[in-house]
């Protein structure tokens, strides 16, 4: 009988230690298994959620549960004093109960009072992974009150806690007393990179807060900050009202900065953060952050506003607003839209935010349909040039943009019919005041084919067929045309392919010839009555050149019969990695049909476009796109990128070069020729340095230049960077030299850039 007390007693440890299952990683824990079987499980990865006093958690076992559990109890001595009706184990006492194992040198168990000692290189070994070390263990009314004294604690993802007691009251509150706290490893005599010190936690578990008095968070053993008193809720909150940590940063156009940031939970679905900028040379810069969850979607939006009063030498209301959101209307319909607003092109730039390098902003409302094989949108666009060499152009909107798509199910050869209907209004705001309206279908039917001998077939036949409202287009010969027009392309595309295979014992390669053959009318664009609205200026590449079309638009059909060639090879090496070679050209039937003609020429063969990629080890890859001149092998495109090295010292660099476009293209018609480079070193362990460069070749200009200095290790995280920019527009501010400290801190938090 007594002994059967005692064991259940000795059971009420395991209902005092287990730690809240929600905030650490678990491991299955067998009671049959021993001890040593126990401690050399891998404990699963644990949750993001950090807590101080999460040890010695109350569990919600009821009592007729807990009867049932099977105890495992062993002790080297045990004796039954009936006089004073306690019972005590010595040597060697382990238990496991459920989830947790108990070790101790003696444990002392007094039936009348219900009073549990532990004493002894107390050792409690939880289920979720922790490690609580004590010399003393005393748990009392009816394990409803527990002090522990010196306890050490190791959870789960390694971070480490001690105090020189621990009291947990009979209404769940914990009290600890000078508190040490720290995530980080430290050798023998040495203080750790950082940790937290309290004179006193208090853990309220009903009010779901934990509450700091007299704390120092010190850095290598040198106290650095100090608080009376801070609080913050626990780990089973999920969002609450409460400040975050600020962001500092300085530039040229804000001088110093600081962004404080306040979280506001206005309810468990809607929140929304006010992260002011308190600048030196600007003021203050209000801005915020907004999210609203529901049960079919989400709207998220940011925005800043602020006065400058001196901004082209005048006083001017400045800002921005990035709207987006999603809502499902049903299992079929879904609206989203993207909002993109800014008062001037260089204000983003100016404060360093978002989308400040993009040339322009586009903003969309949508409404889409998904059922099977079918597919449908209501669109609009509109959209906002920022960059220097878009701002004098026109930026156009779209509205409506409508389209539906529909492929049919694949008949017993494989043959399967594609229909696509568009029909868009585009609209300019400029003097003339230009529109167009396009109504297209295209009707397709592809038939893929595989011959018993490894070729590869796809044939595609396709007919295009458009009816366009024009109205005061002005051509190129600066002639105006207003009216209808309609016209119908045909087109038969052929794709062959014929991959052939060698296989040793330690290299793969794959020869793969391809033809692609492609019949179309000639001059069937209209271009004298039709304006380019969607359909850019064509770069051919190894991307698109066996597409049948190798417009991405409606408004220029890809006109005239060609035959398109290549050879794609690749070989694989245990030993030597993985490299890939592509080398394809084009040849026209009509030489005016020729995109890749330049001006007074005319010629039946493209140039040859190609791609090389090498990565024969860990320490080295390659990607090379180019295209050379089929007469004399210059090089009218090519695109580099190389990464070489190891963490220990890394280059990477990238190169791009752009041919000047046609002179109505909507990008950038001059030529473009810039090179991307950076050196990666680790300096040490935990030091990381960087230095980059960013430069025009064509103007010999830098576009931007920058570094950063970073220490990382298993606790902490801490970031130093510069960066200038050069801005090409003679309306913008230098900029001057930005600057970026960011850290983060284990269990605890910190701040980034953006």
């Amino acid at each position: 009988m007594h002994k059967k007390l005692l064991l259940i007693g000795f059971s009420t440890i395991a209902f005092m230690a287990v730690a809240n299952a929600e905030n650490s990683g678990v491991i299955a824990l067998d009671t049959k298994k021993t001890i040593e079987e126990t401690k050399h499980e891998a404990p699963a990865k644990l949750e993001p959620k950090y807590n101080i006093t999460n040890v010695l958690s109350r569990q919600t076992t009821s009592s007729d549960e807990e009867e049932n559990i099977d105890i495992y109890f062993s002790a080297d001595e045990l004796v039954n004093n009936s006089s004073d009706n306690t019972v005590v184990a010595t040597g060697n006492v382990e238990i496991i109960r459920q989830d947790i194992t108990v070790k101790a040198d003696k444990v002392t168990y007094n039936q009348a009072t219900d009073h549990i000692i532990a004493t002894g290189n107390v050792i409690l070994l939880e289920k979720n992974g922790n490690v609580v070390f004590a010399d003393e263990v005393n748990l009392k009314d009816k394990i409803q009150q527990a002090d522990v004294e010196n306890i050490k604690v190791i959870l789960l993802d390694k971070t480490r806690l001690a105090a020189k007691s621990f009291h947990k009251k009979s209404d769940d509150t914990k009290v600890l007393r000078n508190v040490v706290y720290t995530p980080c490893d430290n050798c023998q005599g040495e203080s750790p990179l950082w940790q937290m010190k309290a004179l006193k936690v208090i853990h309220d578990t009903k009010g779901q807060n934990i509450d700091y008095q007299n704390a120092f968070l010190e850095i290598k053993g040198v106290p650095v900050f100090y608080t009376p008193y801070f609080s913050h809720p626990d780990p089973s909150v999920k969002h609450r009202s409460g400040f975050l940590f600020p962001r500092l940063a300085s530039n040229n156009y804000l001088g110093a900065s600081i962004q404080p940031q306040y979280f506001w939970d206005i309810s468990e679905h809607q929140n929304i953060i006010y992260n002011p900028i308190i600048s030196s040379e600007k003021g203050i810069i209000h801005s915020a952050i907004y999210h609203k969850y529901f049960y079919r979607g989400e709207v998220n939006a940011s925005g800043s506003i602020m006065q400058d009063d001196d901004y082209d030498g005048q006083d001017k209301t400045r800002g921005n607003l990035f709207l987006q959101g999603r809502y499902e209307l049903n299992n079929y319909w879904v609206a989203d839209t993207d909002i993109n607003y800014v008062s001037d092109s260089n204000y983003l730039k100016d404060l360093d935010m978002p989308k400040k390098d993009d040339p322009w902003l586009t903003s969309r409302v949508r409404l889409q349909a998904f059922d099977n094989r079918n597919y449908a949108s209501v669109e609009g666009y509109y959209y906002d040039f920022l960059s220097y060499e878009l701002r004098g152009k026109d930026a156009p909107y779209v509205l409506p943009l409508m389209s539906y798509e529909n492929i049919s199910t694949p008949n017993k050869y494989g043959l399967y019919a594609k229909t696509t209907l568009s029909t868009a209004s585009v609209y300019h705001d400029d003097q003339d005041d230009m529109a167009s309206h396009r109504l297209s279908m295209i009707n397709s039917w592809n038939l893929p084919y595989n011959s018993p001998f490894g070729e590869k077939y796809n044939l595609i036949a396709q007919v295009k067929s458009d009816l366009y409202y024009i109205d005061q287009y002005k051509t190129i010969n600066n002639q105006e045309y207003t009216g209808s027009t309609a016209r119908i392309f045909p087109q038969l595309g052929l794709e062959w392919r014929m991959p052939f295979i060698k296989n040793t014992q330690n290299t793969s390669q794959i020869l793969e010839p391809i033809v692609v053959a492609a019949i179309a009318p000639n001059d069937s664009n209209k271009e004298n009555k039709i304006p380019n609205e969607d359909s850019d200026y064509i770069n051919v590449t190894d991307v698109n050149i066996f597409d049948l079309d190798r417009y991405s638009g409606y408004d220029r059909n890809d006109t005239g019969s060609r035959v398109s060639y290549g050879l794609n090879w690749s070989v694989y090496n245990k030993t030597w990695g993985r490299s890939a070679l592509l080398l394809a050209q084009t040849y026209e039937f009509d030489k005016k049909e020729n995109i890749f003609n330049r001006p007074g020429e005319e010629n039946n063969f493209s140039d040859y476009v190609g791609r090389i990629y090498s990565s024969p080890t860990d320490y080295f890859s390659l990607i090379y796109r180019f295209r050379l001149d089929k007469d004399d092998y210059d090089i009218n495109y090519n695109e580099l990128s190389s990464v070489i090295g190891s963490d220990v010292l890394k280059f990477t660099t990238s190169y791009i070069f752009f041919p000047e476009t046609d002179e109505n293209s909507i990008i950038n018609n001059y030529r473009r020729k810039e090179i991307y480079a950076s050196v990666k070193t680790k300096l040490t362990r935990n030091w990381n340095a960087e230095v980059f460069v960013r430069q025009d070749l064509e103007s010999q200009e830098p576009i931007s230049r920058g570094g950063s200095l970073i220490y990382e290790d298993e606790c902490a995280e801490f970031s130093f960077s510069a960066e200038k920019e050069y801005s090409d527009d003679p309306e913008a501010e230098d900029e001057g030299i930005e600057f970026y400290f960011n850290f983060f801190l284990k269990t605890l938090g910190g701040t980034s850039r953006h």
